[in-house]
């Protein structure tokens, strides 16, 4: 009885604590660089809560940065996933663009990222 007891109790926590885990996991968003966009083009986050963008590019080398969401110089290249976390402060419509010259159509590579409440 004691054994049953015993099991029973370290099955409810290790259902707990690895339910707890999950539950504190920051969620994640893959956003693929390509000549001359982001895929996905918009994205949305909430406020407060931490978010992990995660940074690729299809083809060329890219960047991006924003010292509002508090995105260092992040340089994305080919074939690599680039983890960057975001926890934005305010709510509001901030447009990223490209951070590194990357041909004729980079002026209008852009990534918008909609935080709300």
């Amino acid at each position: 009885m004691k054994r049953l007891s015993f099991l029973a109790l370290t099955a409810a926590a290790v259902l707990v604590f690895g339910l707890a885990g999950r539950v504190l996991a920051h969620p994640s968003i893959d956003i693929v660089a390509s000549n001359w966009k982001f895929t996905p083009g918009t994205i949305t986050l909430h406020v407060g809560e931490p978010q992990v963008l995660r940074f690729t590019s299809s083809e060329g080398v890219h960047g991006v940065q924003s010292d509002d969401l508090g995105i260092p110089l992040t340089t994305i290249m080919p074939g690599k996933f680039v983890p960057v976390t975001v926890t934005p402060k305010k709510a509001g419509t901030y447009v990223l663009h490209c951070a590194i010259m990357c041909g004729a159509g980079h002026a209008n590579m852009k990534l918008i990222v909609k935080v709300i409440q």
